[in-house]
């Protein structure tokens, strides 16, 4: 081995008293040792995008600005921000192709999802594992062929979701995806892999879809319950659970099975079969006896263990938060109880499992406190908590609960599960990965520049949706005086196409009422400032008020306070933005795109927010009316050419 005074041989100078070799010598050693300056994350994505071709969509990849603001608003179409820095881009349906530079991309230290779904990328994979920190990339839809390396994947240890569907892949599975310890999620089907499927070493099968390949063999052993239309469409792919391999069928010592081998084999079964039922059949017998001697027992102490359940769930805290003696605590506690499935479609998963499992908190206040929880198969989900239900009964919040368990819409988040305990309850939703409405309007609202929020086309669709939503818990709740009795921006979800999702919904018949009184957004209605009364047009002022938001970008701050009922404040703003709209003052927020093509629909649309927050409940619209006028409006009132 060269030691280090062979190194400094090799780069000692000529013996030379020259001036110019010695300068030269010196700058060749700091050339050399010096690293490479580091770029910003707004230089790294522009050169990004430079490989692409057809990147008109990228248009506002303005390098004189920084794609994210703090927190997890962007800037820049397509990128995803966390705590202020590039999480991940999301660069779908946009005819991108060219070539994805991962050296720029390598640029970005907090990185960590790529989607480049539905596009017209081609060639060879990219070199993701020059990307160690990636969680997810997709690929579906593209162009892309040829083989994958088989230790394309190596060392990407945080890898946990490869989509690489409708492609054109040959080869072999690399096997190096089978080693990847956290892997969730695995798609490869409709391409043209062949050979054999990799024996996956994770201890939990990740989520894997091959079908349509041209894969062959036998399947690994841990294989046999996946669903079998996960492997379909590979002709020579055998073993459970599909048809089995040539020569998996049982043989006799001689080497061959017979008939009467086969009968003999059944007959035992049937035996030990008709055992194990008599044995269970006597043991049930046995505990029905038991059970109505201790049933009085049970009785006096189903308090005290409904008690010690109570606490269980007290000491959920997630793992971010929790200290080591809580953690402790929690462990030793006996399993609480189950959840409630309101969905037939969800795979069911256990409380102790959710309890568990890795969380972070989203919300935490007076009314509820809300998590989001990765279960250990990589389902995100959403608990929220409430402490404020107490004086519901478990059969009457049952049946709330089932009757919102049956709401199915595009624009309605729907319930997974729910879990009663007297001291609180939990209630179980999909996570919704793309913020709520009010973080998009008016997060970092005054650092904004034009061009950086919410356009005029995104949010007439986010309005329509919210409306059509609220609509249908009009149609599918007729009982309850404010089907959704909390609408407001906070609790309008947007998924990943901007589609709005309404959550917190139904609850006012489960809330304490004092509770009700002072957090409710219904109650901040002008009627029940004036008689004390709810009506069934309490929604569709609320639903005025979210218009009024999302057309000025004005937040109604007293309006949300806690403990303003009165409502004087929030008419006394209805009444200044009317005012304004009379003097011809433009209220629009100018991040939508105010132009003259436009500006006719949105004062339409300003019209239809004023109709439905009118002060009068008589003279006020019905969420009928209302949903009527919001669709009539369109994104321009330029003609089609």
């Amino acid at each position: 081995m060269m030691g280090a005074h062979a190194f400094a041989a090799l780069v000692r100078p000529p013996p030379s008293h020259s001036l110019f070799l010695q300068s030269l010598f010196l700058v060749a050693i700091t050339c050399i040792g010096r690293p490479a300056l580091a770029i910003t994350e707004a230089e790294a994505l522009i050169k990004f995008k430079s490989s692409l071709t057809n990147n008109e969509a990228l248009s506002n990849w303005d390098p004189s600005s920084s794609p994210c603001l703090e927190g997890r608003t962007a800037r820049w179409v397509g990128v995803i921000c966390s705590n202020g820095k590039v999480w991940g881009l999301k660069l779908e349906n946009m005819g991108l192709g060219g070539t994805i530079d991962i050296d720029a991309l390598s640029q970005l230290p907090e990185l960590r999802t790529l989607s480049f779904k539905t596009n017209k990328f081609e060639g060879v994979i990219p070199d993701f594992h020059l990307l160690p920190k990636l969680r997810s990339f997709y690929l579906t839809n593209n162009r892309f062929s040829g083989e994958i390396p088989d230790n394309a994947f190596a060392g990407m240890d945080a890898l946990r979701r490869v989509v690489l569907t409708r492609n054109a892949f040959t080869g072999k599975i690399p096997s190096s995806l089978a080693t990847l310890p956290i892997l969730v999620e695995l798609k490869l089907d409709n391409n043209q892999f062949q050979g054999n499927v990799p024996n996956f070493q994770q201890k939990n099968l990740p989520n894997i879809n091959v079908a349509n390949n041209q894969l062959e063999g036998p399947l690994p052993a841990t294989f046999n319950k996946l669903n079998p239309k996960m492997l379909s469409g590979n002709k020579e792919l055998c073993g459970a659970p599909l048809e089995p391999c040539p020569g998996e069928k049982a043989v006799t010592a001689g080497g061959a099975a017979t008939p009467n081998t086969k009968q003999q084999s059944s007959s035992k079964i049937i035996l030990i079969v008709l055992g194990v039922l008599a044995l269970v059949i006597l043991a049930s017998l046995i505990i029905l006896v038991c059970s109505k001697k201790r049933k009085t027992k049970l009785q006096k102490r189903d308090s005290l263990a409904s008690q010690d359940e109570n606490q269980f769930v007290e000491t959920y805290v997630p793992p971010a938060e929790e200290h080591t003696t809580t953690t402790t605590t929690t462990r030793k506690r006996a399993d609480p109880g189950t959840l409630d499935f309101v969905r037939e479609d969800r795979k069911k998963f256990g409380l102790s499992e959710l309890l568990t499992a890795s969380a972070e908190v989203l919300e935490s206040g007076n009314f509820e406190s809300s998590y989001k929880v990765e279960l250990f198969a990589g389902e995100l989900l959403v608990v929220k908590r409430f402490r404020q239900m107490t004086k519901v009964g478990r059969e009457d919040f049952n049946e709330h609960i089932r009757r919102m368990g049956k709401l199915k819409h595009p624009n309605v988040l729907a319930l997974v599960a729910y879990y009663y305990r007297k001291e609180e309850k939990l209630l179980i939703f999909d996570f919704v990965d793309n913020g709520n409405l009010a973080s998009q309007l008016h997060g970092n609202h005054t650092q904004k520049k034009d061009g950086g929020g919410l356009d005029w086309p995104m949010r007439l669709k986010i309005i329509k949706g919210v409306a059509r939503g609220l609509s249908y818990l009009y149609a599918e709740l007729p009982s309850l005086t404010v089907p959704h009795g909390y609408l407001k921006s906070s609790n309008v979800l947007l998924n990943d196409s901007y589609e709005p999702l309404l959550m917190d919904y139904a609850l006012k018949p489960l809330i304490n009422p004092e509770h009700a009184k002072k957090l409710m957004v219904a109650y901040k209605s002008p009627e029940y400032a004036q008689n004390g009364n709810l009506t069934k047009k309490t929604d569709v002022w609320s639903l005025g008020i979210l218009i009024l938001e999302v057309l000025t970008g004005k937040f109604p701050t007293n309006f949300l306070a806690v403990g303003n009922i009165k409502g004087e404040n929030l008419v006394a703003w209805v009444n200044d933005i009317a005012n304004e709209d009379e003097k011809g003052e433009d209220v629009f927020d100018k991040e939508m795109g105010v132009s003259d093509h436009n500006r006719v629909e949105m004062r339409k649309l300003l019209k239809v927010g004023f109709s439905c927050c009118h002060e009068n409940v008589d003279v006020r619209w019905s969420i009928k009316e209302a949903l009527e006028k919001i669709e009539e409006v369109k994104e321009t009132d330029k003609p089609d050419i």
